[in-house]
């Protein structure tokens, strides 16, 4: 053999080598992570996270697929993908998809990663750990909090204190005196509340609970809906409908209907988390000049001011668990969260992020973090278990207003009706 002949039989050698070693290498895949979220009502604050995730991805060679749904289709979206095995690592289920997931196996227990973010970051706010820390959920975290939220009561103060109510409505009755005497259709319309059937319709729920209403006992076994309070609050909200106080539509309305109503100069209150505040900070200076911000007013009984918190889970079959909990460390992490929370409508879940200055400058901001430090537990004066959770994933409430102000059904029928779905669900949980 000659030296050329060497030389490429060398050559051929290192080529095989190559392919057989070299290549596989190379062509070795990334692992992959897909993440659902839910949207808000801030385009900056979604693509904030986005963009968050994806940077994550690239520094950690990791493939990442973020897909943003709307939050009233996060169950549909996901009891679908579980139906198919086509489940996203991470998502953002809401507490009470979360409740209910966990008692069926589906997500992963995240104690460890818990305790980890909480000990980074100065301990978790105590109405955070009391929702965390639910008996229902014996011991385990199911999910990590990102944020505190709840609703704020927005009101036009421009169209109200000329009328002679420069102050907050301090009840609810009280609230619809002021929309009867400001609504002045088709201009605007008193009382921008949703009595339809998605997230923001449940504001006539924590209504009814604070006029004493029930949905059940306390042990959360039995449905007690059925009351002389469910009765009451039904006779005046219905009442309050016939004044044509609500806008056209809320029956009917999507998760945008009291946004889009308050944004337009269409009604005089809602009750908002604060993503109507973004919009007019960026938008309506007039508008927002004009408005001004308060607690859920009182009931007959008690004041009901649900605080409740934003959560990120795994699910138990993921394949990618450790990144993905390195992934929800890191959208923990100060550097992001602050500015997050400059652009979305959340107060914070850790104790080490209250001192950030949207909580001081902004005044929604100020008022949602009032609200995490004070405001009452998820579910009170009910037990915040699974049967609830269905309850309210089923807008049980929203339905029995709409079976009297849309069907003609009588307040005594609509109540009986209701009671029976409400039993039926808690039947399932004994």
């Amino acid at each position: 053999m000659n030296i050329r002949q060497k030389h490429f039989l060398h050559f051929c050698i290192v080529a095989l080598l190559a392919v057989l070693v070299i290549q596989p290498a190379i062509a070795q895949d990334r692992p992959k992570l897909v993440y659902w979220g839910g949207l808000i009502f801030s385009e900056t604050a979604n693509n904030m996270q986005v963009e968050r995730i994806e940077q994550w991805g690239e520094e950690n060679n990791v493939d990442v697929e973020v897909v943003m749904i709307n939050q009233n289709e996060i169950v549909e979206k996901v009891s679908a993908a579980i139906e198919a095995g086509t489940v996203p690592d991470v998502f953002e289920p809401g507490t009470g998809f979360m409740l209910l997931l966990s008692q069926t196996g589906q997500l992963e227990a995240l104690d460890d990663l818990y305790a980890e973010i909480g000990e980074a970051h100065g301990g978790w706010l105590p109405s955070v750990d009391a929702v965390m820390n639910n008996p229902i959920y014996e011991g385990v975290k199911y999910g990590i909090p990102y944020g505190a939220n709840g609703n704020v009561l927005f009101r036009r103060n421009d169209v109200l204190e000329p009328l002679g109510y420069p102050d907050a409505p301090a009840t609810w009755e009280e609230l619809g005196e002021m929309a009867i005497a400001a609504n002045n259709p088709p201009d605007y319309y008193g009382a921008g509340i949703a009595l339809s059937n998605v997230g923001d319709g449940n504001l006539t729920q924590t209504m009814l609970q604070s006029w004493g209403g029930r949905i059940a006992d306390d042990e959360g076994k039995t449905c007690t809906l059925d009351s002389p309070e469910t009765r009451e609050f039904l006779t005046w909200i219905t009442e309050l409908y016939g004044e044509g106080v609500f806008p056209p539509g809320a029956t009917t309305w999507d998760g945008a209907g009291d946004n889009t109503a308050y944004q337009s100069g269409q009604a005089v209150f809602i009750a908002n988390p604060g993503s109507v505040y973004l919009y007019m900070r960026d938008n309506d200076p007039d508008l927002a000049e004009g408005t001004r911000y308060s607690a859920l007013p009182d009931g007959p009984v008690v004041r009901v001011s649900p605080a409740g918190v934003v959560v990120r889970s795994i699910f138990a079959n993921s394949t990618n668990k450790d990144l993905a909990k390195q992934l929800i460390a890191n959208l923990a992490e100060d550097d992001f969260i602050e500015e997050y929370y400059n652009n979305a409508i959340y107060a914070p879940a850790l104790q080490g992020h209250t001192g950030f200055a949207v909580f001081t400058e902004s005044a929604v901001h100020a008022g949602l973090l009032d609200l995490a430090l004070n405001g009452t537990p998820a579910g009170f004066p009910d037990a915040d278990n699974a049967a609830y959770a269905e309850f309210s994933n089923n807008f049980t409430i929203p339905k029995m207003i709409q079976r009297v102000v849309v069907d003609g059904l009588s307040i005594d029928d609509a109540v009986v009706e209701a009671q029976a779905v409400c039993a039926e669900i808690y039947a399932k949980y004994e």
